[in-house]
């Protein structure tokens, strides 16, 4: 994403950030929910000869809704940008770790000696690509492929493999790599991966101390999936469970030592007339109101950047909801660029680079 562009290709890595994509304008919200339900890997809409035909119907149908909503966090998703954010960061603290070795310190080093480490040492390029929206992952392969780029670490941005998110989008980008002669490494699940857990829990505990020591409970927010998936082998909720625990763990722990934890997880964003994960997050926040509870910190668990779940659903809808039932209802930051964040992509991406083929 940056300077790196100009060195020698045949030393860089590329990185390919793998997302969901999102609507960039109004106009562009119908086309994107069409992409979104034609893929069957998400939702089967009758028989496959028919997925895209009522991929289109749904996608009239729901178009207008969805602009209202989008028209609520101005008028287009922000996950472009927090992506690309997120692709220039990592691209600079991966290139900064090959550039700050202890080899390259040393005040006696010579330009040559610099010059023949550098072009010994693998440097990165970061890129971005969309699985419903632009920049397609396709044509990102395309525009890898001309940067000269021979090497790949395809790094999705979903902690928690789903075949509906993570094995979608590593599905496309294998089509539109095939025979492209490319050497690639796939990140498919970090969801217990320690620094990326201690990102989380930096943004949990900020949450948390702004109910100034009231009693609260964290509710875990998922995306939610077709129950049937689950039923079907997907390791999706086991990856929620294991973060969950994980976290809870850590937040147990110095610094924070939040003793006690009282949590529950939920499920949100689900669409479709098909049985999906239970418990709706509407319906737990309606339950604990009835029980008593007067503060509530969402954890949007299986989201690493702000968009239309964040920004809409909790923070508008869910907040409203609460209010109603008499709850204070806040919710923790989104990753987004938090410096443990990035710095636990870029750990992802050192571990697989040392990797052997």
């Amino acid at each position: 994403m940056n300077d790196t562009a100009d060195r020698k290709t045949d030393h860089t890595i590329g990185v390919l950030l793998l997302n969901l994509g999102g609507p960039d304008s109004l106009e562009a919200v119908r086309p994107f929910l069409y992409n979104l339900f034609s893929d069957r890997e998400i939702i089967r809409l009758g028989p496959s000869f028919l997925q895209k035909p009522i991929a289109r119907i749904i996608s009239t149908f729901r178009s207008s809704k969805s602009r209202r909503m989008y028209g609520m966090i101005g008028g287009r998703s922000p996950i472009l940008e927090i992506t690309t954010a997120q692709a220039e960061a990592l691209d600079k603290a991966l290139n900064k770790e090959v550039m700050g070795v202890d080899s390259l310190q040393g005040e006696k080093t010579s330009a040559s000696q610099q010059l023949s480490f550098l072009t010994s040492q693998p440097l990165y390029k970061v890129y971005i690509g969309m699985r419903y929206w632009h920049p397609y992952i396709k044509d990102t392969v395309k525009r890898m492929v001309q940067d000269g780029i021979k090497e790949v670490i395809v790094l999705s941005l979903y902690p928690h493999y789903s075949k509906t998110t993570t094995g979608s989008s590593v599905s496309a980008f294998k089509y539109a790599a095939e025979e492209m002669g490319l050497s690639i490494k796939y990140i498919e699940q970090w969801f217990d991966f320690p620094p990326y857990i201690d990102a989380m829990c930096e943004l949990i505990h900020e949450g948390i101390q702004k109910f100034k020591d009231e009693d609260i409970v964290l509710l875990y927010s998922a995306h939610s999936l077709p129950k049937s998936f689950i039923d079907e082998g997907d390791p999706y909720l086991d990856h929620i469970k294991g973060t969950i625990e994980a976290a809870n763990k850590r937040l147990s722990e110095e610094p924070y030592n939040i003793k006690d934890i009282k949590w529950q997880l939920s499920f949100q964003s689900r669409s479709g007339p098909v049985e999906w994960l239970e418990p709706s997050t509407d319906n737990t926040i309606l339950k604990l109101g009835e029980k008593g509870c007067r503060n509530i910190l969402v954890v949007p668990i299986s989201f690493v950047s702000d968009h239309i779940e964040t920004l809409y659903e909790v923070d508008i809808l869910f907040r409203e909801l609460a209010k109603g039932q008499g709850i204070n209802l806040r919710r923790c930051g989104s990753l987004n660029t938090s410096e443990k964040f990035i710095n636990a992509l870029k750990e992802l991406v050192m571990i697989k680079t040392s990797e052997a083929q």
